[in-house]
């Protein structure tokens, strides 16, 4: 108990300093290419990491969905990456990474696991387009290895919203308008799938919003939007009334940028919404630890709606 605690502290010190563990893994080698891509993940969603256990095949599941396999009494659905990405290695996947994304447990079926790699998020790049459309939005951030690699982060809410019902577009319909008008926020995430869901969320209860793609990004616009406030006679809570942030986004993560919020007096009163798929109580302490008033959930389109609804209807600095 006293490891656990030592790295459940190692892991609390990354809050607020910009930094990222990743387990990198291949998918194997592309009979197409001849080339080994390696790909990463953030550690904070990692459960454990096993040698293929005996998995139920199921009918009627998307081609990547292996099945399911029975992980201490439950069953866990199991995507095969290797499928998933298109990738055509004659080797079976050899490994299984299990994984927790709101409280959702998944295995991911990989060919091998390298290392754990502390990167700060900074050297954490937004992708090329190149590299966007070829991988069709699947990769988030790339980095380059002091080795020559280039790891790439995966987009692995787009992957379960494509393999399972995690995204549920029927639960916004039913959502409704927040009882006062023209309401503004500012949004932050690097996920094409989530900021699809977030502005479908937004539009159900008629806010306004503008958004960025990743926390360097969203602090530069946030900047600009102060100085225009400034430059105007008005105050910051004028013209925006909340941020919503993603955590694990390339440049910035949300820590440093809730941090770099709080820590600027223009936007007092603002009230910084951090909202992740790292949805276990340690990763809210966290959030709290560097300023976040609120810290909800991904994928819960209702508790977003609710906790939106109530930090809007009285306009920050009123």
């Amino acid at each position: 108990m006293s490891e656990l605690l030592k790295r459940i502290d190692a892991r609390t010190k990354l809050a607020g300093s910009n930094k990222l563990e990743m387990l990198l893994f291949s998918l194997g080698t592309d009979e197409r290419t001849g080339r080994e891509e390696t790909f990463g993940i953030n550690v904070f969603k990692v459960r454990e990491v096993m040698r293929i256990p005996k998995i139920t095949h199921a009918p009627d599941m998307p081609p990547s969905v292996e099945g399911m396999v029975s992980l201490r009494g439950v069953l866990v659905p199991v995507v095969d990456l290797i499928k998933y990405v298109g990738i055509q290695n004659a080797k079976p996947p050899q490994i299984m990474i299990v994984t927790e994304y709101n409280g959702h447990t998944q295995g991911f079926l990989v060919e091998s696991v390298d290392t754990i790699l502390r990167i700060d998020w900074s050297a954490m790049k937004v992708p090329p387009e190149m590299l966007t459309a070829q991988m069709g939005g699947l990769i988030t951030a790339v980095t380059e290895l002091k080795d020559g690699r280039i790891v790439m982060m995966m987009d692995v809410e787009k992957i379960l919203a494509e393999t399972s019902s995690y995204v549920d577009d029927a639960a916004i319909s039913s959502l409704k308008p927040i009882p006062v008008a023209g309401r503004t926020i500012f949004f932050t995430d690097d996920s094409v799938v989530a900021r699809k869901q977030i502005e479908k969320t937004l539009s159900a209860l008629d806010v306004n919003y503008i958004s960025a793609t990743n926390g360097k990004e969203a602090w530069h616009e946030l900047q600009k939007i102060a100085n225009r406030a400034d430059a105007l006679g008005q105050k910051v809570t004028d013209v925006l009334q909340l941020i919503l942030t993603d955590v694990e986004m390339p440049e910035m993560d949300g820590y440093v940028l809730t941090r770099n919020i709080k820590s600027d007096p223009r936007f007092a009163g603002i009230p910084v919404l951090m909202h992740s798929s790292l949805s276990s109580d340690a990763n809210a302490h966290l959030g709290r630890s560097v300023g976040v008033d609120e810290y909800v959930p991904k994928f819960e389109p209702h508790k977003l709606a609710e906790v939106l609804t109530r930090l809007l209807v009285t306009k920050p600095g009123a």
